[in-house]
């Protein structure tokens, strides 16, 4: 199977595995949706405390309201800590809930998970949990050093360097930004590999899956490198045609606003979906290449 032929098979496959594992899609947004609401309603408390119980809306219908910005500005003390404590929490939770979730994404995307079971999805979600959690944990600590070692530090150096221009300087942070993301799709890749090797084995080991990721990336790195980069491109494509779309949508009234706020779950439902596509691409891949290098490898034993 020629490479060309291997990523779109991947990238179809990903897309059919996707769909079939749609209850796992909305278990992931329902999730997510109850993680915002935890910061969400305290900064809604702290808003109605500001401004009493008429809205920015109405008070702003008939022009600039100083006393709206004044109210905002006498309780920014209490908006403050819901919004950096509840940032940081937020971030955390969404971490580790993310790590648990992933586990039941990628075993609803296995080629030989037959049909889709809430069951099955947080069985594999607890099982999976520490490894998933080790491996997310350290290939993001890796993007940060990267980021760190590749831009910010040359950057530094060169902004603070005799005789040098802002367009050397702006020239040399494209530069190392194009490197950095080219390094971060190398480790994305190696992630996503990790983590559909350890859900295809019965053992717990974050570290030899890891391994493996690293090895995988590398060794089929003209056709996982075109196929990342591929489903990369659709996502970024997608966002700005969402971002398009609500920039048009401008409420006027609170049906509006439900519009918009059942608009903007359904668009990020497909943001999801995207996502679990990318899993399931991977997945696909990693199965072919399996297959090719040794018809009788099996990946659970």
């Amino acid at each position: 199977m020629t490479p060309l032929l291997k990523i779109l098979n991947s990238l179809i496959s990903g897309f059919l595995r996707s769909g079939k594992a749609w209850k796992g899609l909305i278990i992931v947004w329902f999730v997510n949706l109850l993680l915002v609401s935890l910061v969400v309603m305290p900064m809604k408390a702290a808003f109605k405390a500001g401004l009493g119980n008429s809205t920015i809306s109405e008070q702003l219908k008939n022009g600039i309201n100083a006393e709206v910005f004044a109210d905002l500005r006498a309780n920014a003390g209490s908006l403050g800590p819901y919004f950096s404590q509840g940032l940081t929490v937020l971030v955390l939770v969404c971490f580790l809930v993310n790590a648990f979730l992933a586990g039941g994404l990628f075993n609803s995307l296995r080629k030989d998970s037959i049909k889709f079971s809430s069951q099955d999805f947080f069985r594999a979600s607890a099982e999976k949990f520490w490894s998933f959690t080790v491996i997310s944990f350290i290939f993001s600590l890796l993007i940060l050093l990267s980021l760190g070692l590749i831009v910010i530090v040359p950057v530094s150096l060169i902004a603070i360097s005799e005789n040098t221009t802002d367009v050397t300087i702006f020239n040399s942070a494209i530069l190392l930004l194009s490197l950095f993301l080219f390094v971060v799709i190398i480790l994305s890749i190696s992630a996503d590999y990790s983590r559909a090797w350890q859900v295809a084995r019965k053992d717990k080991c974050s570290f030899k899956a890891i391994s493996f990721g690293l090895r995988e990336t590398f060794r089929t790195f003209y056709s996982s490198y075109p196929l990342m980069l591929l489903i990369i491109i659709i996502q970024v494509f997608y966002m700005w045609l969402v971002l398009k779309l609500l920039h048009g949508l401008k409420p006027q009234s609170e049906v509006g606003i439900v519009i918009l706020f059942l608009v903007s779950q359904f668009l990020f439902i497909l943001k999801i979906f995207l996502k679990t596509s990318r899993y399931g691409s991977i997945t696909a891949m990693m199965e072919s290449n399996s297959a090719n290098l040794n018809p009788l490898f099996k990946l659970g034993e």
